[in-house]
């Protein structure tokens, strides 16, 4: 049962179905009536075997050559085990070997006219032939298709995204936006993707981004090198100096706080934000930039820089530290159960985390608590729980921990 009275108890819906839900919807979007996808008979536009089945689809690979499909793998997502790498390597060498036509029987064919697909579109687009490898995510209200494009020699030069609904569209945009702009800042610490096409199809916002190189060699990541990544995304767009309470950050933030108020948990959510900026409105801060979902599966440490991806939150002018809390709790999510106890984690490492950050003693509990509030009202506000998503259920781990920690500063005031 949920720690919050009002909160769902919990997901209904297995991700293994949800996956294969929309597994339907996306083929729909990307190859669209006339073309067909149930193997009825006609001009083939391109086949793809579905990895590992399509009971539990997570990677459609196309089959036009063994180069390709074991490109279309390899480039997949960056592994964050070596249990993983070892299942992704397995896959990739079935398949230069043809050894998947017995392992990996599910294919889907699509068959009708190239010229109204998503192939065809991209092809025209970037005047170049290719291939394209759809990737299959997990229930989020953020989830949109994902398409990697490998040329015919089996090289990953790019990536596709595409907005199909409101938030989608909202969230392809505004990547686009990022990339446009860090593409004008001299970042040296950070490589990010530079924009290849932005445009719509079929009513559909797409963004065409660069292929960053995750192959080169990798070299370890000390949190002195990462924090120095994220300080110098901080300070991208400039710096600004100010008490909480008056700061545009919290006008903003109460804004957002009241679209979602008219919900149980929204409005637990707003009591517990206004109760902390009545305790430390007081406090300065200084306001920054941040990536907004820098985690480990979206970023790769090289020798002479750091790779960073999916910049799709990206905003202006919020408490400098975000980016270090947030990879600490995403972090601490990916190996515990408990994602209650990854929360209180990652509050007792405020001090240590935000401290390169030139934030005040007096700001490290409170720039944390900030960001659960930012977060939480995020994945309310996209509705993460009625998406599916995993960790949408906020009564189950975050708003407990969080009342709690305001709930203490009261105390301490008192």
């Amino acid at each position: 049962m949920s720690p919050v009275r009002t909160a769902p108890a919990a997901l209904t819906t297995s991700d293994a179905a949800l996956r294969a839900q929309y597994l339907r919807e996306v083929l729909d979007l990307l190859y669209p009536p006339p073309c067909a996808t149930d193997g009825t008979a006609g001009e083939m536009v391109t086949e793809y075997l579905v990895v590992p089945d399509t009971h539990r689809p997570r990677l459609l690979v196309p089959t036009r050559s063994k180069r390709i499909s074991a490109a279309a793998v390899r480039r997949y997502a960056e592994p964050q085990s070596r249990v993983a790498r070892f299942k992704r390597d397995a896959v990739v060498a079935a398949l230069r070997t043809g050894a998947s036509s017995v392992l990996m029987r599910d294919r889907i064919r699509i068959t009708g006219p190239a010229g109204g697909t998503i192939d065809g579109y991209l092809r025209e687009q970037l005047g170049r032939d290719l291939a394209v490898s759809v990737h299959i995510g997990p229930a989020r209200a953020n989830r949109k298709p994902v398409l990697q494009l490998i040329s015919p020699d089996g090289d990953t030069f790019g990536f596709a995204k595409l907005g199909t609904g409101p938030l989608t569209h909202e969230l392809v945009r505004a990547e686009t936006a990022a990339l446009t702009a860090l593409g004008h800042v001299d970042l040296r610490r950070v490589t990010t993707p530079g924009v290849l096409h932005a445009g719509q199809w079929r009513g559909l916002q797409v963004l065409v981004q660069s292929a960053l190189p995750v192959w080169r060699p990798r070299a370890v990541l000390h949190p002195e090198r990462l924090a120095a990544a994220m300080l110098e995304v901080a300070g991208a767009c400039g710096w600004s100096r100010g008490r909480l309470a008056t700061s545009p950050y919290w006008a903003q933030l109460r804004s957002r706080l009241a679209a979602v108020a008219d919900r149980s948990e929204g409005a637990e959510l707003a009591r517990a934000a206004a109760q902390l900026v009545e305790r430390a409105g007081d406090v300065e801060l200084r306001y920054g930039a941040w990536h907004g979902d820098w985690a480990p599966w979206n970023m790769a440490n090289l020798v002479d820089t750091v790779l960073v991806w999916d910049w799709e939150r990206f905003t202006r002018g919020v408490p400098a530290g975000f980016d270090a809390v947030h990879y600490e709790l995403q972090k601490r999510i990916q190996t515990t159960a408990d994602a209650g106890e990854a929360v209180a984690a990652t509050l007792r490492r405020a001090p240590e985390l935000l401290k390169p950050f030139d934030v005040p003693r007096a700001g490290y509990r409170l720039t944390a608590l900030l960001y659960l509030v930012d977060l939480a009202t995020r994945y309310l506000a996209d509705r993460q729980a009625e998406a599916g998503a995993r960790l949408g259920v906020l009564g189950t781990w975050l708003l407990p921990v969080l009342i709690n920690e305001v709930a203490s500063l009261e105390g301490e005031a008192a």
